[in-house]
């Protein structure tokens, strides 16, 4: 059950959050998670509450006003390999509609699956 939080400045149009959010959603089914398994929200903050380097550490252009941090909570237990591949499915999917690539910064989070209450507090791995 991977939860999206995707973080961006005003303004942003809704179909930029879309795509955005089908973007990540797309790359995470990618990998196994199922379709219906969508829990994102998006951030959308003024220049003073969200605050970002244009180059630090290694951006090849620079950052714009277009650039979105994506946090992504997964369960325990993905492999480095599987969160390449979500990172190489969002780039390619942005790229595919221009967005620049050197923009989209992703962070995963593991969360231990004791952690995770998904409906009526119930806790099934635990």
């Amino acid at each position: 059950m991977p939860i999206v939080t995707v973080t961006v400045r005003k303004p942003k149009s809704a179909e930029f959050k879309a795509t955005v959010l089908s973007a990540v959603h797309e790359a995470l089914v990618g990998i196994g998670a199922s379709p219906s398994d969508r829990f994102h929200r998006v951030l959308e903050l003024e220049e003073e509450n969200f605050q970002f380097d244009a180059t630090f550490p290694d951006v090849r252009t620079r950052r714009t006003n277009d650039f979105v941090l994506i946090e992504i909570l997964l369960g325990v237990g993905r492999s480095v390999k599987l969160k390449r591949q979500v990172v190489a499915g969002i780039v390619e999917r942005l790229s595919e509609k221009h967005f620049d690539p050197e923009n989209v910064m992703v962070v995963f989070q593991d969360v231990a699956w004791e952690n995770w209450s998904p409906a009526g507090g119930r806790i099934p791995h635990a």
